[in-house]
């Protein structure tokens, strides 16, 4: 069975505004998903990105054009300056990745779940209790934002040097073998790469 495997953060907006169409795809595709959450900030000094708030005025006024036609092409709301972003995106990635190891919930909509809390809801995805919110929503337990922390902590940080390592440089970006796709706008790529016609 092929697998795709995704590198995120869980408040990039861009990952937000890919929904659960990855889901979709892997579903369609008889594919698995391996999640891998990591942070996008340490990643972008790693690769030679920039932070948004540190990008030159004409890029950050791209960047809320792109996210409104974005958000209009998806259909998914978005609030183009939510009120706890940059927020720490650990915590809420160490949830995820606790999530995966137990299994037996929704993770595509527990990641689109924390996504939504952030880009959507006004709720800061740092704190314990919207995290708890979203496990219990995508049918995961609760506990799972207080437990594995040491296991969360260090996935966390070898997906960062396994990204680093693989050419990743930015999120979503999902990688098939050796087939890299950076941004959501590139999953009809992945999708037309997995039935063998890209």
């Amino acid at each position: 069975m092929t697998q795709i495997d995704y590198y995120f953060s869980t408040i990039s907006p861009y990952t937000y505004l890919a929904g659960q169409r990855l889901e979709e795809i892997a579903r369609r595709n008889g594919a698995t998903i391996a999640y891998k959450p990591l942070d996008i900030v340490a990643l972008f000094s790693r690769t030679g990105g920039t932070p948004p708030a540190q990008r030159h005025e004409s890029r950050q006024s791209y960047r809320l054009q792109e996210l409104r036609r974005q958000s209009a092409r998806t259909g998914l709301p978005i609030n183009l300056r939510p009120a706890h972003f940059p927020t720490n995106a650990a915590p809420s990635s160490y949830a995820v990745i606790a999530a995966q190891a137990t299994g037996g919930g929704d993770l595509g909509g527990l990641v689109h779940g924390i996504l939504r809390a952030c880009w959507a809801e006004e709720r800061d995805v740092a704190e314990d209790a919207v995290i708890r919110d979203c496990l219990a929503a995508a049918g995961f337990d609760p506990a799972l934002a207080g437990s594995g922390l040491l296991l969360g902590a260090e996935t966390y940080a070898a997906n960062l040097e396994e990204a680093v390592g693989r050419g990743v440089f930015g999120a979503p970006f999902y990688i098939v073998g050796e087939e890299k796709f950076w941004g959501q706008d590139r999953l009809d790529d992945l999708d037309l790469h997995l039935q063998g016609k890209l």
